[in-house]
């Protein structure tokens, strides 16, 4: 049976992320996402399936055009680079702080890290401004879409440098049961692995 999400077609972005956050545990998506010069030159493309559980657990695995797997398991953020045979690990709070992943993966006090504001509509959809609080975020601005479902279907991730990255969701799945290896790495044998 779906659950109805207690939201009106007229529902703000702000209500529309909250109604999000509240009534998502858990997710799995599929995503493209493509990184834009200033001028709108597209400067690299990638694609791959996403999960997460909150509060703190996700995992980004990119199939296209590179592996690589990105993974927080409460405590630990871990990135694996397959081709470099790299494992990058640093403290969650550290690497979350103001991150993309904090925003779906985090817990429910969004406000905390972010300053929220509606951004108006556009190609179908609301969309809001949440703007990190911690001067060493590494994006400047994210701005979020969301359909009259309240399911997030884009993410725009502004950077100091100019750049946008573009996150498009597809065949959201909300509260799937996830398993709990899924949010667990063990660097390959062989791999380097660097430590912050």
């Amino acid at each position: 049976m779906l659950s109805v999400l207690p939201l009106t077609a007229q529902a703000s972005a702000i209500e529309k992320l909250k109604t999000f956050i509240s009534a998502t545990h858990s997710a799995q998506a599929n995503f493209t996402q493509v990184v834009l010069e200033q001028n709108g030159k597209r400067m690299q493309s990638a694609s791959g399936i996403m999960q997460f559980q909150r509060p703190g657990r996700f995992r980004w695995t990119y199939q296209q055009p590179y592996e690589q797997i990105i993974v927080g398991d409460g405590a630990k953020f871990w990135l694996y680079d397959k081709d470099l045979n790299q494992v990058t690990v640093k403290k969650l709070d550290a690497a979350l702080g103001s991150s993309p992943a904090a925003l779906l993966a985090g817990s429910n006090e969004i406000e905390r890290g972010f300053v929220l504001k509606e951004a108006g509509q556009r190609d179908g959809l609301d969309w809001l401004q949440a703007t990190p609080k911690a001067q060493e975020s590494s994006f400047s601005a994210v701005f979020m879409g969301f359909d009259a479902q309240a399911g997030l279907v884009v993410m725009e991730l502004n950077d100091a440098f100019g750049h946008k990255t573009v996150l498009r969701f597809s065949a959201m799945q909300r509260n799937p049961k996830l398993s709990a290896q899924q949010f667990q790495f063990t660097p390959p044998a062989g791999a380097d692995v660097i430590s912050d």
